[in-house]
């Protein structure tokens, strides 16, 4: 029910193409099914940029253009190995040894697209760092944990995390189509000898826990990624979560119209229609990601009518500056997804080089505001390690106060009074 769409003997090894008789899903006799022979002859096919045209025929000269725009390609010709890399990229010597010792989960795993994205020779370019592994990924600071979250001891059953009274966390896969080295999951994603497989078992114990807790009313559908799961299975997943009377927001958290925008196919938007109200959760990093095929995919999922959120981890060197924020930001509400969390990086062994300090965090909300408006302004959040839950943090505009009067500073540094008899917010401040 729920294994990897993909075995190991149906991977592609070291980045090469799989087989050659892949069509695209818009050409598939299911999809042509779907609808009048003419309207689909009208349909563009999906979007292929002139760089990653370009990208295809230099590094992946053997697959068509049909197999590129074919997801399932992507994902058995993801580049997963140092031989894979090396076609690509100039290595650094810190990037070589790293990848040379890796064992165990989080595996290199990127789709030819989105190497496409990436600096074949800049191993500081930002979308290169957070794929290709260093040598700092193998240094375990004071305070990293392999499962900093608590989501284990939070498990009310394997695969569902139930922390917060009236939402679950339904991990439906092991496996992503990239591996983001700073995956909250690295415990748990892309394990040696075959991607880990959750099994059908583990969706029906989840099924039955929340079908008997009744408090239950949203779920989020994560994993891994749920969209590296066939239609079908994503179909049996939602008719399941839907069925069950309480349940009444679902919610999938993916990368996936990101780093593999042609999964974004019309029969499965046609699919997710079917099961709202449905959510998404969209994880963008940087705008470097906002391409053309980005954007058709996300469009896609719009116009299907689901509402998108953004979700981006603030990462050093990578995202932590005001300008590449407002950007993003910008740049997503244009796509109709809503900018809704910065989270700071969690602290996952292995993840002190993307960590920023918080006030880092803080000191970006601030300079968003104002500059934004308040749709493209997330909220900056902590998962407090242990298990505590996501906290939101804010910039402090309360500046003290002046008899009844509360002082607040604006986006321009600037002080305004705000007639507040009786308050007691900014008492002992500077300005008191």
């Amino acid at each position: 029910m729920t294994e990897d769409p993909l075995s190991d003997a149906s991977t592609a090894r070291d980045g090469r193409v799989g087989s050659r008789d892949a069509v695209p899903p818009a050409a598939s006799p299911a999809a042509s099914s779907a609808a009048p022979a003419a309207a689909s002859a009208r349909r563009p096919g999906f979007p292929s940029s002139p760089e990653a045209r370009a990208f295809r025929r230099r590094v992946f000269p053997e697959a068509t253009a049909a197999e590129w725009s074919d997801w399932r390609w992507q994902l058995r010709a993801r580049i997963r190995s140092l031989d894979g890399l090396e076609r690509v990229f100039r290595l650094s010597g810190d990037e070589r040894a790293a990848v040379a010792r890796h064992k165990g989960g989080l595996p290199v795993g990127i789709t030819p697209y989105y190497t496409s994205l990436m600096g074949a020779d800049d191993p500081a370019e930002p979308l290169r760092r957070t794929h290709i592994p260093v040598g700092q990924e193998y240094l375990r600071l004071p305070g990293e944990s392999d499962d900093p979250l608590g989501e284990d001891p939070a498990s009310a059953v394997p695969g569902l995390v139930h922390r917060y009274p009236d939402r679950a966390l339904f991990l439906a896969t092991g496996t992503c189509s990239t591996y983001c080295r700073y995956c909250t999951r690295s415990r748990m994603v892309g394990q040696t000898g075959g991607e880990q497989q959750i099994s059908a078992r583990h969706w029906e114990r989840a099924f039955a826990y929340i079908e008997a807790t009744p408090q239950i009313r949203d779920v989020l559908v994560s994993g891994g990624d749920p969209l590296t799961l066939s239609d079908d299975k994503l179909d049996y997943l939602l008719g399941r979560l839907r069925a069950i009377p309480h349940v009444e927001f679902i919610r999938i958290g993916t990368k996936v119209p990101l780093v593999l925008p042609m999964r974004i196919t019309r029969a499965l938007t046609r699919m997710l229609r079917k099961h709202h109200p449905l959510w998404m959760s969209v994880h963008c990093t940087h705008p470097a990601e906002l391409t053309p095929e980005a954007t058709e995919a996300l469009t896609r999922l719009a116009d299907a009518g689901l509402p998108l959120g953004a979700q981006t981890v603030l990462l050093k060197g990578i995202n932590d500056n005001v300008e590449t924020l407002r950007t993003l930001y910008r740049e997503l509400l244009r796509r109709r997804v809503r900018p809704y969390y910065l989270l700071q990086c969690d602290p996952i062994t292995g993840s002190g080089q993307f960590r920023t300090p918080v006030e880092t965090g803080l000191d970006l909300i601030d300079g968003l505001r104002g500059h934004l408006t308040g749709y493209a302004v997330p909220q900056f959040i902590i998962d407090a390690p242990g298990g505590g839950g996501k906290v939101a943090l804010v910039p402090d505009h309360v500046e003290g106060r002046a008899g009844d009067d509360l002082l607040l500073r604006n986006f321009e540094g600037r002080i305004y009074r705000y007639p507040d008899p009786g308050g007691r917010i900014g008492t002992g401040k500077p300005h008191s």
